[in-house]
C-alpha cells in the first residue's frame, strides 16, 4: 500500500492541524453565543417549534428564499446540499491516511449512496464554479458607484482611484443598479478574500472527492479482492477517471496508494484550514451563514415561514410587548425606548448580524440606494455586525484588564483586538458613500445614531421591504431600523423637522395634514347622492356591507378625494350598501410607527380601534395601502380584529360578478386621457406601479393588474422591476412628510422607469402613490420632456424617453369609473 513514511507524516499533520482547527472553531463559537446571549429578550421566537422546524427544512430544500436568477438559486442548492453529504467523505479521507481501501461501515460500498455521494460531488463542483463565475463577472464594484451619495462625488472617488471613472460621468438614471441589465455590482462592501477563500475552499473539496473516487476505483480494479466494487454500479460518474487515473500510474497499487493519500491529506487539511479561519473570523458571514442561517430561518418573526413583511415588529419594554399606550405609563426613568447602543439589541437582532451573506441582493433593490443615497441594507447590516463585533471584543479585554476603560484609537493587537473593525473593502464602501466617517464605525460601545449609523443613513429608509423580501436568510431590516427611530424619536427628540409638523397633526387633530375633522367628507360634496355616515344616519355599520375607510390622504388630499369619489360611485353603481365615519374617522397611525412614533402610534391605533369596535363593520374597505396594512395586519395584535379588503380587491370581484361593466371608448366620447391621449383607435398604454403596502408586504399582486385588464382597449404593459422587485415611489417610512436632500428623487427615477416603457398612464392602487407620482418631474433622473430645449439634453443612452412626455398618475379606480360611466 502507500509509503508508510508519507501516510504517518500526513497522519501526524492531519491530526495537528484537526486540533487546532477544532480549538478555534470552539473559541469561534463560544464567543457568538456569549455575544449571542447578551442580547435582550425577544419572546415568542422559539415556539412552535414543530411548524418553525418544518419552515427550516422547506426553505432549505425548495431555496425558496431566493429571488429571481434561477441557475444561481440552483449552483447555491448544489453547494449547500453537498456540504452535509460529503460530511461523511471527510470522516473516509482521516482514515484513508492510514487504510487506502477504508470505506464506511454499511454505506461504504451501498450502491445508492456511492451514486448520491459522486452526484453531489460533481454537482457542488459545478455549482461552485457557477458561483464563481458570477461573483467574477459581477466584480467587486467601483469607488465611483459608492461615491454617488458622497458630499463630494468625483473628488472622493478620485482619491480613492485616481485612474477609475468620474461619477459624474456615470450612467443616468440607475448608475447603481446591480441587476442583470445594469453595470454596477450587488458586492460593492462586501468583503472580497472572505469570498473567495470560501469559494475556493468548496473548489478544491469537492474536487478532491472526485479525485478520490477515481482513485478509488483504480486502486480496488489492482486490488485482490475488491475488483468486484471497481465497476461502473459503484463508480458511476468516476470509473472513467479511474481508468485515466490506473493508466496513468500503470496499475501500480503503491502509486495509487499515494496519491490517496495526498488527496486525502490535501482534503483534510483544506477543511481543517477553512475551520480554524472561520473561528478567528466569527464577522464572516459569508462562511458562518451555512450554520448560522438555520438558526435565523427557525427564529423568523413569523413562525409560519412567511417574510418579515407587513406589520411592523411590536415595540418591546424590557423584553415585554407595546400593545397599548398604557404600556408607557410609570416607565422606570432609566428605561431605554428603542435601541440606542449594541447593548440594547436582542438575541434575535444579533443573531440577524452574524447571519448576512454579503450577497447583496438587497442592495441591489434598496430605491434609496439606487437614487445615490448612503443608505445600502447590506452595508448597514455589515457595519452594525463589525462594530458588536469590536465592542464585544473591546469589552472582554476591559473586563480582563479590571473593567479599565479603553479609548477609541487604542489598538490592542496583542489582546485580539483589531486595529479596525472592518475589512478594506467595507470601510470604502461605507467611507465612500459617506454612510461613515473615514475610519468606518465606531470600535467602542457607542451611541448607534451617529456614531455607526449616521443619521441620513436611518432616515432615507422608506419601509419598502424590497431588503427584506430579498434576503435568503430572512435578516429582519426594517424592524431594526424601525428601533433605531424609535429611540431617537422617543429618547432624543431627534428627527427630521418636517416631521414635527405631521406629529402635532396627529396628536392634536387625529391626521398628519393638520386638518380639521368636520372637513373629512368634503370629498364626497359633488356627489349625487348621499353617504351614510355611521352614527348620524345609522346606528352602526352592521347594516351595511361594507364601511369604506376613507383614511386621511382619501378626506383631504386634492387628488386622493378624485380616487375616495370614484371608490364611493363604483359600490354605488353596483349596488353595494356601504357607509363612511366621516368626521369619527381618525388616522391608523401608521406615518407615526414608521418614523419611529410608537407612543403617538398606540395612542391613534386605539382611538381607531375603538371606533371601529363601536361601528360594528361586517367588512371594511379601505382605498389606502398604508391604512389597509395598518388595519389589516397591525390591529389584530393591539385587540382589533376586522375583514378589510383593498379597494381593487372589491372593484375587481364586482366586475367579474358583473356588477360593473367597463365600456370601451368611441370615436365621439374623447375620453381618453387628455395628456397623452393615443391616437383614436389605438390602444392606451397602461403600466402597473405596485405600491409596497400592498404589493410587497401584502402580496396583492394580480387583483389591480386584473382589473386595468379588464378595461377594454387598454394594453398592460410591466416597468422591468414590477411585483415583489418593484421599485418604491418613495412615500413609504414617512417619507410623504419630509423631503429627500441626496441624490435623485425616488418618485422621479421610478416615473422614468415608466416613460420607458412607453406608457401613456400609470396606474397606481394607494393615494401616497399617486402624491409621489404625480408630482415627480423626472428631472433628478436626468428626463428630458419634449417641451424642453432639445439644444441641452442629456443624451445619455440610459435617459429615458428623451423628448418624450412623462405618463399621466391616475388610481385605477378613477380609470374604471370612466371606463362604466361611458356605458350610462
Amino acid at each position: 500500500m502507500a509509503n508508510p513514511t508519507l501516510s504517518a507524516i500526513m497522519w501526524g499533520l492531519a491530526l495537528l492541524v484537526s486540533a487546532l482547527a477544532v480549538l478555534s472553531f470552539a473559541r469561534g463559537l463560544t464567543h457568538m453565543w456569549r455575544t449571542v446571549s447578551a442580547g435582550t429578550p425577544d419572546p415568542g421566537r422559539l415556539t412552535p417549534v414543530g411548524k418553525r422546524l418544518w419552515g427550516v427544512v422547506s426553505a432549505a430544500l425548495t431555496h425558496r428564499e431566493f429571488k429571481g436568477r434561477p441557475w444561481i438559486k440552483a449552483a447555491h442548492w448544489l453547494v449547500m446540499v453537498s456540504f452535509p453529504i460529503l460530511f461523511f467523505t471527510l470522516v473516509t479521507g482521516y482514515a484513508q491516511l492510514r487504510v487506502q481501501t477504508f470505506t464506511l461501515p454499511l454505506l461504504g460500498h451501498f450502491a445508492p449512496w456511492e451514486w448520491l455521494t459522486e452526484v453531489f460531488a460533481w454537482g457542488g463542483l459545478a455549482g461552485i464554479v457557477a458561483l464563481m463565475v458570477v461573483r467574477q463577472r459581477a466584480g467587486r464594484g467601483t469607488a465611483a458607484e459608492a461615491a454617488l451619495s458622497n458630499d463630494d462625488p468625483d473628488a472622493a472617488a478620485a482619491a480613492a482611484d485616481p485612474e477609475g471613472t468620474p461619477p459624474s460621468s456615470l450612467a443616468t438614471p440607475h448608475p447603481r443598479d446591480s441587476s442583470p441589465r445594469g453595470l454596477a455590482s450587488r458586492f460593492l462592501g462586501s468583503t472580497r478574500w472572505q469570498a473567495l477563500f470560501v469559494e475556493w475552499v468548496i473548489l478544491i473539496v469537492c474536487a478532491c472527492v472526485v479525485a478520490l473516487r477515481g482513485l478509488e476505483y483504480a486502486l480496488f480494479s489492482v486490488t485482490p479482492g475488491l475488483e468486484a466494487h471497481a465497476t461502473a454500479l459503484h463508480f458511476p460518474l468516476t470509473a472513467w477517471l479511474g481508468t485515466l487515473f490506473a493508466a496513468a500510474a500503470s496499475s501500480s497499487a503503491a502509486s495509487l496508494a499515494n496519491a490517496i493519500v495526498l488527496v486525502s491529506a490535501l482534503k483534510v487539511l483544506t477543511s481543517m484550514i477553512w475551520l480554524t479561519v472561520v473561528g478567528i473570523q466569527t464577522g464572516m458571514g459569508v462562511a458562518w451563514h451555512r450554520f448560522v442561517a438555520i438558526l435565523n430561518l427557525y427564529t423568523r418573526r413569523n413562525a409560519d415561514g412567511t417574510k418579515s413583511l407587513g406589520p411592523a415588529d411590536h415595540m418591546l419594554i424590557d423584553g415585554k410587548p407595546v400593545t397599548s399606550e398604557d404600556d408607557f405609563d410609570d416607565v422606570p426613568e432609566d428605561t431605554v425606548l428603542g435601541v440606542g447602543t449594541i447593548e440594547d439589541f436582542s438575541w434575535k437582532a444579533r443573531l440577524d448580524l452574524y447571519s448576512c451573506t454579503e450577497c447583496g441582493r438587497c442592495q441591489e433593490l434598496c430605491p434609496a440606494w439606487n437614487t445615490q443615497k448612503p443608505l445600502s441594507p447590506k452595508l448597514l447590516i455589515m457595519g452594525l455586525r463589525d462594530h458588536m463585533e469590536s465592542a464585544s471584543n473591546v469589552q472582554i479585554v476591559e473586563q480582563e484588564e479590571g473593567h479599565q476603560k479603553l479609548g477609541d484609537g487604542e489598538v490592542l493587537l496583542d489582546k485580539g483586538v483589531p486595529a479596525s473593525p472592518h475589512s478594506f473593502d467595507l470601510v470604502s464602501a461605507l467611507s465612500l458613500s459617506g454612510a461613515t466617517g473615514p475610519e468606518g464605525v465606531s470600535a467602542v460601545t457607542a451611541p448607534l445614531v451617529p456614531e455607526v449609523v449616521s443619521e441620513e443613513v436611518l432616515w432615507d429608509c422608506t419601509n419598502c421591504g424590497a431588503c427584506v423580501e430579498q434576503c435568503p436568510v430572512d435578516i429582519e431590516h426594517i424592524d431594526h431600523i424601525l428601533d433605531l427611530r424609535r429611540h431617537q424619536v422617543l429618547m432624543e427628540g431627534a428627527f427630521p423637522r418636517e416631521l414635527g409638523r405631521a406629529f402635532r397633526g396627529m396628536e392634536s387633530k387625529a391626521n398628519p395634514y393638520n386638518q380639521p375633522a368636520r372637513k373629512r367628507m368634503d370629498w364626497a360634496k359633488k356627489l349625487d347622492f348621499d353617504i351614510p355616515v355611521v352614527g348620524e344616519d345609522i346606528e352602526d355599520a352592521s347594516e351595511v356591507d361594507y364601511l369604506f375607510w376613507v383614511g386621511c390622504a382619501g378626506a383631504y388630499d386634492d387628488t386622493a378625494k378624485k380616487t375616495s369619489a370614484a371608490v364611493a360611485e363604483l359600490l354605488h353603481t353596483a349596488g353595494v350598501s356601504f357607509a363612511v365615519l366621516g368626521s369619527g374617522e381618525s388616522c391608523t397611525g401608521d406615518p407615526a410607527r414608521r418614523a419611529g412614533n410608537e407612543a403617538l402610534f398606540q395612542m391613534l391605533a386605539a382611538q381607531a380601534i375603538d371606533t371601529l369596535k363601536e361601528a360594528k363593520p361586517q367588512k371594511i374597505v379601505v382605498s389606502c395601502a398604508h391604512c389597509f396594512n395598518t388595519i389589516a395586519g397591525e390591529y389584530p395584535e393591539l385587540g382589533g380584529s376586522f375583514d378589510v379588503v383593498h379597494h381593487t380587491q372589491l372593484l375587481n370581484r364586482l366586475v367579474r360578478d358583473g356588477l360593473l361593466t367597463p365600456v370601451a371608448p368611441t370615436d365621439e366620447a374623447g375620453a381618453q386621457p387628455s395628456g397623452n391621449a393615443p391616437q383614436v383607435g389605438a390602444p392606451l398604454k397602461v403600466t402597473y406601479h405596485d405600491a409596497c403596502f400592498l404589493g410587497r408586504h401584502n402580496r396583492v399582486y394580480e387583483p389591480p393588474r386584473e382589473l386595468v385588464g379588464s378595461l377594454p382597449n387598454v394594453e398592460l404593459v410591466e416597468m422591468p422591476r414590477n411585483r415583489d422587485r418593484a421599485m418604491c415611489c418613495g412615500a413609504g417610512g414617512a417619507h410623504a412628510w419630509f423631503e429627500e436632500t441626496r441624490g435623485t428623487r425616488i418618485a422621479d427615477a421610478r416615473i422614468v422607469e415608466a416613460a420607458a416603457t412607453g406608457a401613456d398612464v400609470v396606474a397606481t392602487a394607494c393615494p401616497f402613490c399617486s402624491q409621489m407620482l404625480g408630482s415627480a418631474s423626472g428631472t433628478s433622473a436626468g428626463f428630458v420632456s419634449s417641451d424642453a430645449d432639445q439644444g441641452g439634453a442629456n443624451n445619455d443612452a440610459a435617459t429615458a424617453s428623451s423628448g418624450a412626455k412623462l405618463p399621466e398618475v391616475r388610481d385605477v379606480a378613477v380609470m374604471l369609473l370612466e371606463s362604466v360611466k361611458r356605458g350610462q
